[in-house]
């Protein structure tokens, strides 16, 4: 990633979460060349960006969509739950409209995809900064074809019954990635027992009967990656 410093002055505290080391380390590199930039603090799974964000009370969090044991968007909506004053810049590789609208509803103000990451991050940033929103043209044309979707009723809201909360969300993924029921009670802190009930509630709520039919419920709604 390379990009002009900017001229500001302003001190901000940034939070990178994203597992891919590359990604990660490009994306530091670029905030430590602005002027009053620092990178707080750097995690590697969602529930890791979320312990950081509680303790270090970042002005920014840097967080990718697709991040092991807690993907981005439900870490969005625990940090933004926690730290309603922190902004979050969402980084992506996928292009869809539904996810682009999950991802404002989660109260991330931007939305970047990763392949325009070395283009428009600090200009994203500096928006952040002012808690004001940040689009590139191709969200923006997104964004602009859900809403004329919607206004002619051809919405690709879920079905009835399809919606997940948030904990049945992380069963989810945690099932998906292939958590055993101890394992996925440890991660929740919950007991063996919940977890087990929560695991068969969610196959019922969506009309599967099997871990595989799960785990492409979960690439196919970008819970996780395939």
């Amino acid at each position: 990633m390379t990009t002009t410093p900017t001229t500001t002055t302003q001190s901000l505290r940034i939070l990178i979460a994203d597992d891919h080391d590359v990604m990660r380390d490009g994306t530091r590199a670029l905030i430590e060349r602005q002027p009053g930039w620092e990178v707080c603090g750097v995690a590697s799974t969602g529930r890791e960006a979320v312990a950081q964000a509680i303790l270090l009370q970042p002005d920014i969090v840097i967080m990718d969509m697709s991040m092991p044991e807690l993907n981005g968007l439900d870490a969005a909506v625990q940090i933004r739950r926690r730290l309603p004053g922190t902004e979050i810049l969402m980084f992506t590789a996928h292009e869809t409209e539904e996810l682009v609208r999950e991802v404002f509803e989660a109260g991330a103000k931007s939305f970047i995809f990763k392949s325009d990451a070395h283009d428009f991050l600090v200009d994203a940033i500096q928006s952040l900064a002012r808690h004001k929103p940040f689009f590139t043209s191709k969200v923006s044309e997104i964004l602009f074809a859900d809403l004329i979707n919607r206004s002619e009723g051809n919405s690709s809201e879920a079905q009835p019954g399809q919606r997940l909360s948030e904990r049945e969300r992380e069963v989810v993924q945690l099932v998906a990635e292939g958590r055993s029921n101890k394992e996925t009670a440890d991660a929740l802190g919950i007991s063996v027992r919940t977890a087990e009930t929560h695991r068969a509630h969610v196959l019922r709520k969506l009309n599967l009967d099997s871990v595989a039919g799960l785990v492409r419920y979960a690439v196919r709604n970008k819970i996780i990656e395939a």
